[in-house]
């Protein structure tokens, strides 16, 4: 298998000459997107798309909202289009995301791109809605999106048969590597038809050995095509920190937020329990906010994603889970609380904003527990960060505490608990005990000796 390396450098334009309607696409999809405002691809569509609507297979490496949902989806809308003449069964396609966030996106978009389409999706991810998820499969579904986990169990069950694919896509492969679903990916693909028989579309932020070593698998001689940017980071990002120590960082934050107003913002904590402190100090000061962790139930999850997304609420607390696969338009800051200590979470969290062409701003806090993650960082996207000073207008006073959370709740909080009564009766078992029940005072008795074994009579 041979693979043909395209680069390709990213424009300052975002955009590329190449406009959608002088693609080989049906009228169908063309009317869709300009029903969206899509008309210039973006340059991972611009070398994708002609390869991929001619059947080649593509291993596609871009930077998050470069527009790799869209490369994908409308090369799956043409085939199967183009394959409708024939016996059609279902499904025909199947669209594999990482975490539930991102499969729910690439839903949103499916919806939107393909609106004039008569296209019917499952979408299935685990942590909710099983029921509901699994009587979509039942009607005459043509393409399905969902999590590796919640696909392989309806795929066991016969409740999803993989038998006459024609599409296969994996997005954001290299976090499939890192979140331990590449057993599962390739338990799914051995039960497609073979390589040859469908068109396979991989696309990562980074082709690694191990994802390159998939597509060599799996995939039927993919083109490799990179866009490369010249630096990890976007120019369209203005980054800088502050040295805070840990009393100063609540009111650095506020400070920033009153000076700055954002529009939208994600601060970015590195655990659940400096997110519920952060929110009770930002809430007990008139902020509305959505706390985003990883064990938030998922029904929550997307109400808050929702809320975050229709400016009902306007700044988000996240750890890690949030950043990556979650498409947020318009996040104007992204505020480092705490230093990542994994230096492409950094790239992955600012990456947040200044999507899509538009600019942003991020500012990271180099506090006393975080510190030593900066020289890491710097070396990484190959730049150093400027620092900046804090200054007495910076840090917000009168800050107000948070409010006492109530206690805990137990089962017998309020209640005296009524315990069954397993007393057994006392039952005396000697004539001692007897007559200790019955009050007769008990003289201790000389201890009995064995008559047979004392010195006077010897055996």
């Amino acid at each position: 298998m041979l693979f043909y390396v395209i680069l390709y450098s990213m424009n300052k334009t975002h955009l590329t000459k190449t406009r959608f309607s002088n693609l080989e696409l049906s009228d169908s999809i063309i009317n869709s997107l300009k029903q969206a405002a899509y008309t210039e691809c973006t340059p991972i569509q611009g070398r994708t798309l002609p390869l991929s609507l001619r059947g080649k297979d593509i291993a596609g490496q871009a930077q998050t909202g470069t527009g790799k949902t869209a490369a994908f989806l409308l090369a799956t809308f043409q085939r199967l289009l183009n394959d409708e003449s024939e016996q059609v069964k279902n499904p025909r396609a199947l669209i594999l995301a990482p975490t539930r966030e991102l499969a729910i996106q690439i839903h949103k978009d499916a919806m939107l791109l393909g609106k004039l389409l008569k296209f019917k999706y499952a979408l299935i991810y685990g942590g909710t809605d099983y029921k509901k998820q699994q009587d979509s499969l039942k009607g005459n579904v043509d393409i399905v999106i969902g999590t590796p986990g919640r696909v392989i169990d309806f795929q066991r069950q016969n409740l999803l048969n993989l038998n006459n694919i024609q599409v296969t896509v994996m997005d954001e492969a290299d976090r499939m590597f890192d979140l331990g679903f590449i057993k599962d990916i390739r338990y799914l693909l051995r039960r497609m038809p073979e390589p040859e028989k469908r068109l396979n579309l991989l696309f990562s932020a980074t082709l690694s050995y191990k994802v390159t070593e998939l597509a060599y698998e799996h995939m039927n001689n993919p083109e490799l095509i990179k866009i490369e940017q010249e630096e990890v980071t976007s120019k369209a990002i203005t980054q800088s920190a502050f040295c805070p120590a840990n009393d100063q960082k609540v009111p650095l934050l506020m400070g920033l937020l009153k000076k700055h107003q954002p529009e939208r913002s994600i601060v970015f904590v590195n655990t659940k329990r400096c997110a519920e402190q952060l929110d009770g100090y930002l809430q007990a000061n008139g902020y509305k906010v959505a706390v985003l962790s990883g064990d938030v139930p998922q029904e929550k999850r997307q109400r808050l994603l929702n809320d975050f997304q229709e400016n009902k609420v306007n700044l988000m607390i996240a750890t890690d889970v949030a950043a990556r696969g979650l498409h947020i338009p318009a996040v104007s800051h992204v505020i480092n609380y705490d230093l990542p200590q994994d230096v492409e979470d950094y790239v992955h969290r600012i990456g947040r904003t200044a999507r899509f062409g538009t600019t942003g701003i991020a500012f990271s806090f180099i506090c006393e527990d975080y510190a030593y993650s900066m020289p890491d960082i710097e070396e990484y996207i190959g730049e150093k960060i400027t620092v900046n000073p804090i200054t007495e207008d910076l840090l917000a006073t009168d800050i107000k505490p948070p409010a006492k959370r109530p206690p805990r709740k137990t089962a017998y909080q309020g209640k005296k608990p009524q315990l069954a009564n397993t007393k057994r009766p006392y039952k005396p078992r000697n004539e001692q005990q007897i007559n200790k029940t019955k009050g007769i005072e008990v003289k201790a008795s000389a201890p009995v000796v064995n008559k047979a074994s004392t010195p006077e009579n010897p055996q």
